[in-house]
């Protein structure tokens, strides 16, 4: 079991301790003060309404004086030193979760103003989290145990159980950048959770395609149920499949590498995995990551993004918790570029064929001791939800 233990930074901030091991020595009982005597926290930046395309937009100046990529001895998610008092006042930690100090939301809490129209403006609410998977400053998630793994997992579901439940969230959304290409500002493992105060341009259309389908089902199926059978039933594209969660490449991928991983059950969000469930999350996810990095001699950089129900009393009901695994990598030595089409159209176009793609993943050489029992490289045709 998990050990979670909240205290303070010296402004105000909360930090969340997560510990493997919730038997082992309290961590309550040795929680370190914070020294640093930070200033007081700022007010929040500010959204305002794009009325061409119906979408809030966060303006947050503050935060081009962020930390950006300092040297290892200067790490500000690393164990706190002598001669680094961090952001983290311990001198170790398993996992650990923070307000960001650089938000792009919050820190305080509130809805959006209702109403919008052209010049409508309104305090950027919310909030910004940090989570950093482990006190070590090289490496990534793949390289965690499978105990740190279910670790993460339950800060993601603890946090968003508990970010859902604030003032004016509509949305709650973990994410790992990870990589350069990506625009890291810390190469520490490290990702983040974003509460917002509205539905994202991107969650609303996927929310709106889900309940368009749901309704025409009479609420008995929803649209990433039904996409999941189809992909398990065809084959052609399934990466790994487990007893409760299933990873495939999508048949209409975006990206040169874009992994969907998919519970087998219907859930609106991390928070409701069952125990057993999130066991095989933590060993799954870990194998899918180191497929990902096997692919070329360099670590591959991604973004891992947790798509969870909106907190939106129309949207939610035919949300489907799932990942989106993205990758502009389109071979060893070469980016996909949003221009023209994409950037400016949101019209796609794909560099790989997904049915490659997939055929990769699956028999990519991977150690033996990281494929866990759980998860079997996916059976081509037969296989049913």
């Amino acid at each position: 079991m998990t050990g979670i233990t909240s205290t303070r930074l010296s402004d105000g901030r909360e930090l969340i301790y997560f510990d493997d091991d919730s038997t082992s020595t309290s961590r309550a009982e040795h929680l370190t003060t914070d020294h640093r005597g930070l200033p007081a926290r700022g007010e929040p930046g500010e959204v305002r309404f794009d009325a061409l395309t119906d979408e809030w937009v966060a303006v947050a100046a503050h935060r081009q004086t962020r930390t950006h990529l300092p040297p290892a001895d200067q790490c500000p998610i690393c164990p706190t030193t002598p001669a680094n008092a961090s952001e983290i006042p311990a001198a170790d930690y398993d996992v650990v979760v923070f307000e960001n100090r650089f938000p792009s939301l919050g820190p305080a809490l509130g809805p959006v103003p209702e109403n919008a129209v052209w010049g409508t403006k309104g305090p950027a609410y919310g909030r910004c989290e940090v989570v950093s998977f482990t006190p070590e400053h090289t490496g990534s998630f793949s390289g965690l145990s499978a105990e740190r793994s279910r670790t993460v997992i339950e800060a993601w579901s603890q946090r968003t159980a508990a970010l859902s439940a604030m003032t004016g969230i509509k949305q709650v959304f973990p994410f790992e950048n990870r990589g350069a290409d990506i625009g890291v500002t810390l190469h520490h493992p490290h990702g983040q959770i974003y509460a917002y105060p509205y539905v994202t341009p991107r969650a609303g259309t996927l929310g709106v395609a889900a309940r368009k389908y749901f309704d025409a089902q009479d609420g008995t199926d929803t649209l990433t149920g039904s996409l999941l059978r189809a992909e398990r039933e065809d084959g052609s594209r399934m990466v790994l499949e487990g007893t409760h969660f299933s990873a495939y490449v999508p048949f209409a991928a975006r990206w040169p590498l874009e992994i969907h991983l998919v519970p087998h059950r219907h859930v609106p969000d991390l928070a409701a995995l069952s125990g057993e469930e999130k066991d095989e999350l933590a060993q799954v996810y870990l194998d899918l990551l180191k497929r990902v990095d096997a692919l070329y001699p360099t670590p591959t950089p991604y973004i891992s993004a947790w798509h969870q129900a909106p907190l939106d009393d129309l949207l939610r009901p035919a949300g489907y918790l799932h990942l989106q695994l993205t990758s502009p990598r389109r071979a060893a030595d070469k980016l996909k570029y949003l221009a023209g089409s994409e950037a400016a159209m949101g019209a796609f176009i794909n560099d790989t064929t997904p049915e490659t793609v997939a055929e990769r993943l699956r028999t990519v050489a991977v150690p033996p001791s990281s494929v866990p029992a759980a998860a079997m490289a996916a059976t081509p045709v037969g296989a049913s939800a």
